[in-house]
């Protein structure tokens, strides 16, 4: 079990990992932007760390190297990164074991290969674990009019990259698909 756990992240959802840790019976670390010195998950922790620059709350959250800092600086032999921010992100997971603190949470190689839809969901047809039917991936509204075919309509349009829907399109009609794919894929490059 881990000692001391830094939590990356704010509000209600650290204070939540807190709490775990508390009956775990592990210290807690809370990591904060200046816009947060007054926020209840900083004084819930055993600790709490000043990070990044005054004007930029969010950015202090993502600072990878900011968040590792402050783990080693604390003594913290885990990171969790809750839920949003860093939680789907392999250079943490990455970043903490190079320095020997467990990240809770999937591997690096897991979480790269999560962040790829493609990759993705051939890693899950390999392991036969069900899946939609699909297409393979492309950018060629023609193409993909023809693999559609043989799912029938609506189908969903969804970029490779990209989270949180962003990017994904529900496709009444075939001739609907090309508007659909222009717009996955202008959201998929903001």
């Amino acid at each position: 079990m881990f000692s001391k756990i830094l939590v990356a992240n704010r509000g209600e959802i650290a204070i939540r990992a807190f709490r775990a840790a508390y009956e775990l019976g592990a210290k807690t670390v809370a990591v904060f932007p200046y816009e947060d010195r007054n926020s209840i998950h900083r004084q819930k922790a055993d600790e709490a760390y000043r990070i990044g620059e005054e004007g930029h709350p969010v950015r202090a959250y993502l600072d990878v190297e900011e968040i590792v800092r402050v783990a080693k600086e604390s003594g913290a032999d885990a990171i969790y990164p809750g839920y949003g921010f860093l939680s789907e992100n392999p250079d943490l997971a990455r970043a903490a074991a190079r320095e020997g603190i467990t990240f809770v949470g999937p591997r690096a190689e897991i979480l790269e290969l999560a962040g790829n839809k493609v990759a993705a969901l051939k890693a899950a047809k390999r392991a036969g674990i069900p899946t939609l039917a699909s297409t393979e991936p492309s950018a060629d509204p023609e193409e993909l009019l023809a693999q559609a075919a043989g799912i029938g309509f609506p189908i969903f349009v969804k970029a490779v990259a990209g989270g949180g829907g962003r990017g994904m399109r529900r496709v009444e009609t075939p001739e609907a698909l090309p508007e659909a794919l222009a717009a996955a894929m202008r959201e998929a490059d903001t």
